[in-house]
């Protein structure tokens, strides 16, 4: 009887060892939140951000820089909070935020840190440092967000934000993790890899109530955030601030470049917004706001709008008709304005008249020997044959398709060929007469004002051109290294050149509010269609040069809706390049800089065809009332 009961109760104490040992070893070996709590107890792993790299003007001005902010961390089995209002009122946050962002930590890990609150300012974090020490299961993680020295560029330097859920499942790289930063536009993205430098992470030894330490284990496992490399651009911060100072209240876009180098001195954009709006704890709200503008201060109109050319297109037209053998530069043509509707009087032209004068009916026979030569009998064969071989000589300008700037987005552009005329109309349903119009810059084509920019860049050059580009060079660690890109040809020479710069030295004479006194220089104005329907004007636009011999700087202007391209964009590009190349710009008679300032653009006539399109608007709305 005893020896039986003694069998029991060794088995229970067996049993209940047995069970010990399994419930043991499924704490230390089986269940991870066991492990990671105890390591939690002395060891707290912190992720070192690097410093992302700075950002600089060609003079080696800082643009873009870094400011320290911190993420308020939380391991929510180890919190300790013994007044929730006293927590929330330090923290700036209402205890609907706490319930939410403590849920969240939650969901995430009960024993894993995560950030309960994200970007807290230098001056709030010394404000609350000291109390933190009362809410155990809180510590802080120190990162940094940019700042900038002054409110240009937004567009182009772009933001950086936190990494998005979509994002990281798309990373093939395995580099970015849950609530990490990364460019998300213009250079920001685009040399995200440069400027991101390499995380590090320390484990640091903490008491039960959270207070560092020491290192763990000395730092044996600590790895050292590696910075990242810092962008030289090409920007000339005080000529950018100036351009963006004179498209206040406008809408429009002005890019600069200078010719023998490719490199963008300006690139400028209107409406556009603070850049100190899309960092810290106001992205949000910020950005929400930006995105709801109906100005589109998110948009770059620089590299993202598509205009129709218009007449600064007609260099091209020169250019393509020259090489290909279908004009001479001094032959004479006689135009009468009977083909299509004309400013320019009747008579004969060559190619400089032709562009001094702006002739559309020069024009549009120069381009009908380009595209008809007689290779086909049929019409409807011949056109498409000679529009094939104008459209590849066209691309060669860099129209068409994206130069290839540095910063993402960048537009396309238009330009018609066979297939394009083939869909829209019908294959072998085409002629010349039906599509004429591009032979003057409307119609169907459609640029950016950098491509614009870039055809100014090419014809200082004489025939070619260096891809338009933002980032001068790279530097890491006090060694620089230069951003070299090739040179890309047009043609077949610069024999063609003199002729076109010798118009567009006419023609810049014939406005007056563009000169530099001491600096001669060769351009060409433009007025863009608009397509509205309203009683709004058409595009100014202008392009130019700067000095005619060895140039310094090509430029592009656009205004919208601000009418003949003599007037708005021409004074602003004359502002821009003469502050450029003398760095003041001279007062004189002309007042241009309060012109410009100012924005009324309009002359008498202009505003006569706004208010009868504005007349004819309410005539046509009364009578479709009353019937």
């Amino acid at each position: 009887m005893w020896e039986s009961r003694r069998f029991i109760i060794q088995g229970i104490f067996i049993l209940i060892g047995v069970i010990f040992l399994i419930k043991l070893f499924a704490l230390q070996v089986l269940d991870e939140n066991y492990a990671t709590k105890a390591e939690r107890n002395i060891v707290q792993r912190i992720v070192e951000y690097p410093f992302r790299g700075l950002i600089y003007d060609r003079d080696g001005e800082l643009l873009v820089y870094n400011e320290p902010i911190y993420d308020l961390m939380v391991i929510p089995k180890d919190v300790r909070i013994p007044d929730t209002t006293a927590f929330c009122d330090l923290l700036g946050i209402d205890k609907e935020t706490f319930m939410t962002n403590m849920k969240a930590a939650k969901k995430y890990s009960a024993v894993k840190p995560s950030a309960f609150l994200k970007k807290i300012s230098q001056e709030e974090y010394a404000r609350i440092q000291d109390m933190l020490y009362n809410y155990q299961g809180f510590f802080v993680n120190p990162r940094t967000v940019r700042g900038y020295t002054a409110p240009i560029l937004a567009s182009e330097v772009g933001y950086t934000g936190e990494i998005s859920q979509r994002q990281l499942e798309r990373d093939t790289t395995g580099y970015y993790q849950s609530g990490d930063n990364k460019g998300i536009t213009g250079l920001e993205e685009y040399y995200e890899k440069q400027l991101r430098g390499q995380r590090g992470v320390s484990y640091k030894k903490v008491n039960v109530r959270g207070i560092e330490k020491g290192s763990f284990k000395d730092g044996a496992y600590d790895t050292t955030s590696v910075p990242g490399i810092n962008l030289i651009t090409t920007i000339k911060k005080d000529l950018q601030a100036y351009a963006e100072k004179l498209l206040e209240g406008k809408v429009g876009s002005i890019v600069a470049i200078e010719p023998a180098t490719g490199e963008i001195l300006v690139l400028a954009t209107a409406p556009s917004y603070d850049p100190n709006l899309l960092t810290g704890r106001q992205f949000g709200d910020n950005y929400q706001k930006l995105a709801s503008d109906t100005t589109k201060p998110l948009y770059n109109r620089a590299y993202m709008g598509q205009y129709p050319a218009g007449s600064v297109f007609k260099t091209v037209q020169a250019l393509i008709a020259l090489d290909a053998g279908v004009i001479g530069a001094n032959e004479q043509i006689y135009c009468d304005i009977t083909k299509i509707g004309d400013h320019a009087p009747a008579g004969y032209y060559d190619v400089a008249r032709g562009i001094e004068k702006s002739s559309n009916n020069y024009f549009l026979e120069v381009m009908r020997r380009v595209v008809n030569q007689k290779e086909d009998p049929n019409i409807f064969i011949d056109t498409p044959i000679g529009l094939a071989k104008w459209a590849t000589a066209v691309r060669k300008f860099g129209f068409g398709s994206p130069l290839g700037l540095d910063v993402p987005g960048e537009a396309r552009g238009l330009i018609p060929d066979v297939k394009y005329y083939n869909s829209l109309i019908g294959e072998r349903r085409w002629a010349y007469s039906n599509i004429q119009s591009i032979s003057i810059g409307q119609g169907e084509i459609l640029v950016t004002p950098l491509q614009v920019a870039n055809l100014a860049a090419i014809i200082a050059n004489r025939g070619y051109y260096v891809k338009p580009h933002l980032v001068k060079a790279f530097e890491k660690d006090g060694v620089t290294t230069p951003n070299i890109l090739e040179k890309n040809y047009t043609g077949n020479g610069t024999d063609y050149y003199p002729a076109i710069i010798e118009g567009m030295t006419r023609s810049a004479q014939g406005t007056y509010r563009a000169l530099i006194k001491d600096i001669p220089i060769a351009s060409k104005t433009g007025t863009a269609e608009n397509g509205a329907k309203d009683e709004t004007l058409d595009h100014s636009v202008f392009m130019s040069f700067a000095p005619i011999e060895n140039p310094q700087i090509a430029i592009s202007v656009y205004v919208e809706n601000a009418g003949w391209g003599s007037r708005a964009a021409a004074t602003t590009a004359g502002l821009i390049m003469e502050k450029y190349l003398k760095g003041y710009v001279e007062k004189d008679w002309r007042n241009r800089e309060e012109y410009v300032l100012k924005g009324d653009f309009l002359d008498e006539i202009q505003r006569k065809a706004i208010e009868q399109k504005r007349l004819e608007k309410e005539r046509k709305k009364k009578e479709a009332q009353t019937n």
